[in-house]
């Protein structure tokens, strides 16, 4: 049963994917090989590393002297591994990965899947004591949730490093689901989630409106890494924000 699979460049049929079982590898570069992914391109070596599938995760080797590779992971808003030259069974745990290669002035790619992923349950409900208490509260429903969905609306399109929306572009796209949205509420919203998330400063400590730039690319950074807003999520911008905060 294979691992992980292995979608060349430009690959447009399953056909043409290559499948590796748990423990086998893929070597890839230049080079022509009956059982390898040949990436024809002058700047890419010959032998440019390698693939081991390990189950549910897989291991990237870097075989180039001199170039980093990158793994991205497209669904994660600008979350990406580096893997220096000559490192050796990188292990990589995205379940959908793009591998990046400069290789003179271009860069290339190709995916990496590892639909093997397994997840636990719920945290039993037997166990003796409290219950776990949540890192983050937030309520879907509210504006303040809104507010954040658009701040990392963009990162989430599929713009790893798109800077944060200004205050301006944040009234604009939250207008049609809140048409009485002004910059005061939405500094207001910034600042409260600031304190929510327990960022510093919040509107106890900073007059509303200011050093805004800083707290919203906290925030955004701060929701995307810990998956607090997803791509499912932006459908708050689209359906009217329920209750909450002016």
């Amino acid at each position: 049963m294979y691992s992980v699979i292995v979608v060349p460049p430009a690959c447009a049929h399953p056909d043409g994917q290559i499948t590796i079982a748990s423990g086998e590898d893929l070597t890839f570069g230049r080079r022509e090989t009956p059982d390898g992914l040949t990436i024809t391109h002058e700047g890419v070596p010959r032998i440019a590393g390698t693939i081991t599938a390990q189950h549910d995760f897989w291991l990237l080797t870097n075989r180039s002297t001199d170039q980093t590779y990158v793994v991205e992971n497209p669904e994660g808003a600008g979350e990406h591994i580096k893997v220096a030259p000559g490192r050796i069974n990188a292990p990589v745990a995205f379940e959908f990965s793009r591998v990046v290669l400069p290789a003179a002035g271009d860069l290339l790619t190709f995916d990496v899947w590892a639909p093997r992923q397994n997840f636990t349950g719920a945290e039993p409900h037997d166990l003796p004591g409290s219950a776990t208490t949540p890192a983050f509260t937030l309520d879907r429903t509210k504006r303040y949730f809104a507010v954040l969905a658009a701040l990392c609306e963009p990162r989430l399109r599929g713009e790893p490093h798109a800077p944060t929306p200004a205050v301006d572009h944040l009234v604009q796209r939250l207008r049609p689901t809140w048409p009485t949205v002004k910059r005061s509420a939405v500094y207001w919203n910034i600042d409260y989630l600031a304190l929510k998330l327990r960022l510093r400063p919040g509107p106890d400590t900073a007059e509303p409106g200011r050093r805004a730039n800083g707290k919203k690319e906290t925030l955004a950074s701060l929701a995307l890494r810990f998956d607090l807003v997803r791509e499912d999520d932006l459908i708050v911008l689209a359906s009217p924000a329920h209750e909450g905060c002016e």
